[in-house]
This record gives structure tokens, C-alpha cells and sequence, in this order.
């Protein structure tokens, strides 16, 4: 590793390959190390390399430093830190003490699985004694140093900056140093930091690089954030134009490829704090959008042409709508200062997808004034800026979310006149992907495929999960009406554990049915997991029956709405606890027998008459019926997690409503103790 940092190659190019073989924590481990040790030289300790090229302590550490940080992701916003599963947010855990526990865990597990062996007597040649004991963030002091401050940065604005400390002086060297040319004749850009103006050191046609502060690289990142926290707000008061800003952080990055990473994280965090004043684009004063916006306005309202949603407009009457949060314009000023070469690929590869984040965080429409300035300087990203822009359409609009899943549901059934696909089903809902091979620029993009793409920065999870049961069911009606409705409204008759209607029309809208409700259940897991899933059971379903819906107004189906509806809400509810929990017959988490034991308790007090239902009594029967023959048929298992009482008292009520095959089948696959009760029922004198 220390081979591939020395020699210069982008140490983010392995971080695939670390990841694929799950050496992550190892890895990092390692990083930490090299940061420690590395960010303690002085820049002008350096080592010649094979081919003669001399490099540097600042170099090493800057190379193992950023690596690291992608390794955790630091620059991700919260909002994409969702886990599929019973822990907490990734987000609490991809953290340096995180990591090192997972590696502490695989190196405790390897351990003992070396000790079970009897045949192997030593460690292999590649371990060594130190790389067996567990190691934590007090092994590396100037990284728990760093790593608190950048904490603190995030949680509230800086603060405790004393004066004629060793940080207060390094803060006022860089700021000199980094905006020389602007102190020329004025008052120092040092002087915001709280220091008396500091004059310029160096000379007339002198670069000033070998002025630069010969100092740990600890050292200076300690001081980077006051340092841009100075910058800023140096330039919203009017004493320092914003190209000079962009040109001085350049500088400050340059010398230290590593501070980088500081700067990111305090944009990113005053960003979210709202106390600047915003930047206007004019070109005067900031780069102008106004050349490629008209263009990225289109393209946008291309992509999300399937879904029906409307982009709000980006210049109203002549009037170019182009301004954005002061720390996000001076991100991107800066980053637009770079050349796409070699040299600044380290840079831009931490740099441009914290820009996309921080830019898609923001309101609309920062994201598309982002892409226009960066379409201007690269071309060829056009279609992938334009892209991550029409995201943003979606991320700060409610109303234009639960239309995007008004658009899923309405594809995939065939039902979209806007659909890409005419015939439904999963072609229609996530089409082909992206691109813009097709004549005439950008194509429309798939619902579902949008979808997948904004997900993950959906703040209120428990609301959507209520939008998609809405959604749902509106389906339900509209293949009630649509399909059934085509074919005559027979009177439906009952079979075994579903319904039967004039053949064609029931098969049609009961497939229809069976594919919404795995759609609606897709889209709840994958939006919130199994904290949705339970809420789901525990909260949605419940107060769906306790409440009434209207769902035939009129009486234009004969009913056959509430019939479908209910078998909808079964395959729903048994698809959303499959993908949640599994059907396994050893559960992966206590949280499914304690969640299915409820909803069956729930069941069971209706059927027994101790709760009062308002929804349309067909609609509870086929939910009921459907919910429990599927348990039945597909997930024998959850039944052995039930108490045998509450068995029983669905098997009575099914009984009542004429189900006996069902009833017997909930017994018989409720386990030993539950085969004489269903002994007792078939024998019963009343069966």
C-alpha cells in the first residue's frame, strides 16, 4: 500500500478492488498509520523515487489522508446514509472508530478460527504479532484530533479561535500567503481572523511558493477551517472579490492536497446552516449560468417527461433565476478553476461528488446552476450533470414525489399515457435505462429509474409509506373500473383461497393486482427498510380498517372494487414482510415474530368482535381470507411464531364465514400443538 501511495497513482482507483474482497477495515487500518506517522514530517523531509521524481512527507500523507476519508464516505450527505436492516443508519457507523471495529471483529474471528484447527499450529507468514491485537482511535492521536474538530465543524459554526496561539499565527500566515496579491495596497484578508494586518512578505514578481508555512501536515489542518471561515466571510463583507477566493483556496489546496477534504466539510456544513446571503450568478461577480441554463432547463423537462411532473422554470421573464447559497458558490468557483489534467484529478475526484451532494442538498434550482457552469467547461458531462440536476426536481417537492409514484404504479400496469412503454409491466416502468444515443439528445427517462436514482434523499419515509397505500389502492380502482368493468360485472363467486369471475376479467385484474401490490411492497422496503415495513403492520394497516374508505363512490363496479382492494392490501402486506424478513423458517430477526404476532393478534380481536372496524366489510374479508391463505400457502413458518389461542380464534372466524379448508390449514400449519384443536374442529358436530 505504501508502494502505491509513494509511487503517485490515485489511490482511489483500489478502492473498488479493497471493497470487493472486504479489506476495507484493513485497509484502513493501514491508512491511519501512514497518516499518523507521514502527517507529523515536515514537508521538507521527501524521498527520491525509482524514476527521479522526489516526493514529499505532504504528498504521502495527502494521498493515504484522502484515500481514507472515500473510504468512509465523508462527504456523503446524512440523508443517503440508510441501512436495510434492524442496526442503526449507516451513517452512525462509517466512521474511523467504526472501521477500526470491524477490523478488530474479523481479526478477533480469524483468531479463532485459526485456534479451532487443530492441524494448524502457527499464524501464516503474513501476520504479524501487531497486526493481531486490536487497535483503536487513541493509536492514532492527531487523527482523533482532526476527526473531533471536523465533527465539531459540522454540529455548530467555529468558534474559540484565541489569539497569539500557534493556530491563530498559522491561520494568519496561510491567509496572507494564499490572498497576497489582494493585500497589495489594502487591508489584509489576516485581519478578519482577528489579528492585527499582517503586510505582504513577499517581493514584486515573487510567486511567494516557497513561503508557504514548513509545517506538519497536522498542523495545518488544524488551522484550515478558520482559514476558509476567514476567506468567506472576508468576501461577503466586500474585501475580497470571489475569484480571488477561489484563487487562494486553489492555492491552499495546491500546497496541500489534503486540506481539501476541510474544505468540503465546511462548506458543506454552512451550507445546511442558512446564515449566508445568497450569490448572485451574474458574470460579473460570479461565474454566469445564464449561457447553457435555457439548455439544462429543457433537457430536465425531457428526462421527467414520462412522469408527468412539471420543472419549475428557471428564468421568468427574461430574468435569469441564478443564484445560490454563498458557501455552494464559492465550492463550485472553485472547482471550475481547475484544468481536467492529471494533476487535478486528486482533487476533483473528492471534490466533484461532494459538489454534486452539497449542490443537490440545496433548493431548487442550485443543482441546474451548478450543471449549467460545468457544462460550459466540459461538454462531454452534459448529460450526466443534466441527469443528477433533473434529480434535484424531486428532492425538495413532495407533490412531485408522490406523482413520480403515481408514475410507477400507472407504467408498470399499462395504464400511462405519458408511459414509454405502452404494454406495462417492468419495461414500461424502468424502460431502458439512461442515455442519449436516440436521435435528438436526451430521451425520457423511466419512472422507476428516477425513482431509484432519489430515493435515498426522501426525508419522511412514514409519509411516503402512507402515499404508496393510497396509491395503491387508486390502482385497485382504476383496474376495477378498467378492467373488470370491460368484461361485464358478473357477480363474483368464491373458489379456493381467491375468487372467481367470468375467467378472463378476474385472471386480468387479479395479475394486475398481484403486480401493484408487489410494486407498492418494492417501494416501501426499498425506501425505508424494515423500520417501514414494521410501521407498516403495526400502524398503516391498522388504521386502514379501523377507518373508513370510500373507494366506490357511486357503486359503479358493484362492489368488485373493495373485493380487489382487499387481496391487494394481502399481497401487499405478505410481499412487504418477505422482503423485510425472509420466510425462512429461522427467522434473521426476533422483530419479524414480534411483528407478525401482533398483526395476527389484530386480526384475530376483529374476527372475535373486539374491535370495531369502519372499512367496507368485503374489503375485510378478502383481506383477511387472501392474507391468510397466503401465509398459508408461501410462509407456513410465521405461524409457528403465533400463540396457539390466537390461532384458533382465526380458524373460529374463517369458520363463520364458510372458509373451512382455510381454517383447518392455519391449524395444521401452526405446528404439533396445534393439530388437536384442528382434530377437535374437523370433528365437530357444527363443521
Amino acid at each position: 500500500m505504501l508502494n502505491v501511495i509513494l509511487t503517485g497513482i490515485s489511490p482511489v482507483d483500489y478502492a473498488p478492488i479493497f471493497s470487493f474482497h472486504g479489506l476495507v477495515p484493513e485497509l484502513a487500518t493501514v491508512l491511519m498509520a501512514i497518516c499518523e506517522v507521514f502527517g507529523c514530517l515536515s514537508p521538507s523531509v521527501s524521498w527520491t523515487l525509482g524514476a527521479g521524481e522526489e516526493i514529499s512527507a505532504h504528498t504521502v500523507f495527502s494521498n493515504a489522508f484522502i484515500l481514507l476519508l472515500r473510504l468512509w464516505k465523508f462527504n456523503h450527505p446524512p440523508l443517503e446514509y440508510c441501512i436495510m436492516g434492524d442496526g442503526a443508519p449507516v451513517g452512525s457507523q462509517l466512521t474511523p472508530e467504526y472501521l477500526l471495529l470491524l477490523r478488530n471483529s474479523q481479526v478477533l474471528s480469524a483468531s479463532s478460527s485459526s485456534k479451532s484447527r487443530s492441524s494448524q499450529k502457527q499464524l501464516p507468514v503474513t501476520s504479524s504479532r501487531s497486526s493481531q491485537n486490536p487497535i483503536f482511535m487513541d493509536s492514532f492521536p492527531k487523527l482523533k484530533l482532526w476527526y473531533r474538530q471536523h465533527q465539531a465543524c459540522l454540529a455548530s459554526p467555529l468558534s474559540g479561535l484565541a489569539h497569539g496561539t500557534p493556530v491563530h499565527n498559522i491561520v494568519d500566515s496561510l491567509l496572507n500567503l494564499m490572498f497576497r496579491k489582494a493585500n497589495k495596497g489594502s487591508t489584509s484578508i489576516g485581519s478578519v481572523s482577528g489579528s492585527s494586518s499582517i503586510s505582504n512578505s513577499s517581493g514584486p514578481g515573487d510567486d511567494g511558493s516557497h513561503l508557504w508555512p514548513q509545517l506538519p501536515a497536522w498542523e495545518i489542518l488544524e488551522a484550515v477551517p478558520f482559514v476558509v471561515d476567514a476567506a468567506l466571510t472576508a468576501c461577503s463583507h466586500g474585501r475580497l472579490f470571489p475569484r480571488e477566493l477561489a484563487t487562494g483556496l486553489k492555492d491552499l489546496a495546491d500546497f496541500l492536497p489534503a486540506s481539501t477534504a476541510t474544505i468540503v466539510s465546511y462548506f458543506s456544513a454552512e451550507v445546511t446552516r442558512g446564515v449566508w446571503k445568497p450569490a448572485f450568478m451574474n458574470g460579473t461577480d460570479w461565474p454566469s449560468p445564464a449561457a447553457n441554463l435555457s439548455m439544462v432547463e429543457e433537457h430536465i423537462k425531457k428526462i421527467v417527461a414520462a412522469t408527468g411532473v412539471d420543472v419549475p422554470r428557471l428564468a421568468t421573464g427574461g430574468t435569469t433565476l441564478g443564484r445560490l447559497p454563498l458557501p455552494l458558490a464559492a465550492f463550485v468557483s472553485l472547482t471550475i478553476t481547475y484544468k481536467l489534467d492529471k494533476a487535478s484529478e486528486r482533487f476533483l475526484n473528492l471534490a466533484g461528488p461532494a459538489l454534486e451532494n452539497l449542490a443537490a442538498s440545496c433548493p431548487w434550482p442550485s443543482m441546474a446552476i451548478v450543471a449549467a457552469l460545468w457544462t460550459q467547461k466540459v461538454k462531454r458531462w452534459s448529460d450526466f450533470l443534466v441527469f443528477s440536476a433533473s434529480r434535484t426536481v424531486f428532492h425538495h417537492n413532495n407533490d412531485a414525489v408522490v406523482q413520480l409514484l403515481r408514475s410507477c404504479f400507472t407504467s408498470i400496469l399499462g395504464m400511462s399515457s405519458t408511459s414509454l412503454c405502452c404494454c406495462g409491466g417492468v419495461a414500461s416502468l424502468l424502460g431502458h435505462g439512461f442515455g442519449s444515443h436516440c436521435s435528438g439528445g436526451l430521451s425520457p427517462v423511466a419512472p422507476g429509474i428516477l425513482y431509484l436514482r432519489i430515493f435515498r434523499c426522501i426525508k419522511d419515509c412514514s409519509i411516503l409509506a402512507e402515499d404508496i397505500l393510497s396509491l395503491l389502492m387508486l390502482s385497485v380502482k382504476d383496474i376495477a373500473e378498467t378492467t373488470v368493468s370491460r368484461h361485464g360485472s358478473d357477480k363474483l363467486k368464491r373458489t379456493k383461497y381467491a375468487m372467481g369471475h367470468g375467467k378472463i376479467s378476474l385472471a386480468t385484474a387479479m395479475t394486475q393486482v398481484k403486480v401493484a401490490a408487489s410494486l407498492g411492497a418494492t417501494l416501501v422496503w426499498l425506501s425505508g427498510g424494515t423500520t417501514l415495513v414494521q410501521s407498516l403492520f403495526q400502524e398503516m394497516l391498522p388504521s386502514w380498517f379501523l377507518s373508513a374508505q370510500d373507494l366506490d363512490r357511486g357503486g359503479a363496479s358493484g362492489g368488485t372494487v373493495y373485493k380487489l382492494g382487499g387481496h391487494a392490501l394481502a399481497y401487499f402486506a405478505v410481499y412487504s414482510g418477505m422482503f423485510a424478513w425472509g420466510i425462512d423458517p429461522t427467522p434473521v430477526s426476533r422483530r419479524r415474530e414480534r411483528v407478525m404476532r401482533s398483526h395476527l393478534e389484530f386480526l384475530a380481536s376483529a374476527l372475535d368482535g373486539k374491535i370495531s372496524l369502519g372499512c367496507n366489510m368485503s374489503l375485510w374479508r378478502a383481506y383477511v381470507s387472501g392474507f391468510l391463505g397466503l401465509v398459508v400457502d408461501r410462509a407456513p413458518c410465521l405461524l409457528h411464531e403465533v400463540d396457539l389461542k390466537v390461532l384458533k380464534k382465526l380458524s373460529i372466524g374463517l369458520r363463520q364465514w364458510k372458509e373451512k379448508e382455510l381454517a383447518v390449514a392455519i391449524l395444521c400449519r401452526g405446528g404439533p400443538e396445534a393439530m388437536g384443536v384442528a382434530a377437535e374442529l374437523i370433528l365437530d358436530s357444527e363443521w
